[in-house]
């Protein structure tokens, strides 16, 4: 069982968190460290495998946080909780070491989910302004394309071949949440804005190349 620590001075969000994480029974909550006065020490000695941190508005000093911890646990992975998913922000928690950002509208039961597909290296982050890839499957991809993590490739091309979020989180056993993360994680990378671009993008680009992808009923 994965160890997590959560970072946060929100009772609510540690209460809707620590709910998410008990009812999926993946992962064990070992401890929760005040964001107002977390440091790298605290974190450390609870020896976590993950470690959820909600931004809190204070912009730098968590960048600040994300940078020690991954320092001095390198292993661990940071995840962050967020309003801010604009572009700017998120080169600078990547760029700080983050793995994966969720927005603080995630309903709690689809957080299990994310945080394990970010631990499966589901997600990937490439920053638009270094052209590097962090670390996590491809599928064997090329170029820009690499960008696209496989589940990502997966999600794409069950929606091209016209398949709702419903039946594609039932094909791939994950929730609707989680397929709408990841659409958006693929509309970004791909610089579209819906369904209809992200599908029309994958075949003129042959991203529907490979085992035939059936409409899942």
């Amino acid at each position: 069982m994965q160890r997590l620590i959560v970072v946060a001075d929100n009772s609510l969000i540690l209460g809707a968190i620590a709910i998410g994480l008990r009812e999926s029974g993946e992962f064990k909550l070992v401890g929760h460290v005040d964001g107002g006065t977390a440091s790298c020490r605290a974190l450390a000695d609870l020896e976590p495998d993950v470690v959820l941190v909600d931004d809190m508005d204070r912009f730098e000093p968590i960048l600040g946080l994300i940078r020690e911890v991954k320092a001095q646990i390198p292993r661990v992975t940071v995840i962050v909780l967020t309003m801010a998913m604009d572009m700017e922000w998120l080169e600078a928690i990547f760029g700080a070491g983050a793995s994966a950002a969720i927005s603080k509208a995630t309903h709690p039961g689809a957080l299990a989910t994310l945080v394990r597909e970010t631990i499966s290296r589901h997600v990937v982050y490439r920053s638009a302004r270094s052209g590097q890839v962090s670390a996590g499957p491809s599928g064997g991809l090329s170029g820009d394309q690499s960008e696209l993590t496989t589940r990502e490739l997966e999600v794409l091309r069950l929606v091209a071949a016209g398949s709702t979020n419903g039946e594609i989180a039932r094909h791939l056993w994950v929730t609707e949440q989680t397929v709408k993360f990841h659409l958006s994680n693929v509309y970004r990378k791909l610089e579209v804005g819906n369904r209809t671009e992200a599908s029309h993008y994958a075949h003129v680009n042959g991203l529907l190349a490979g085992p035939r992808q059936a409409v899942v009923s």
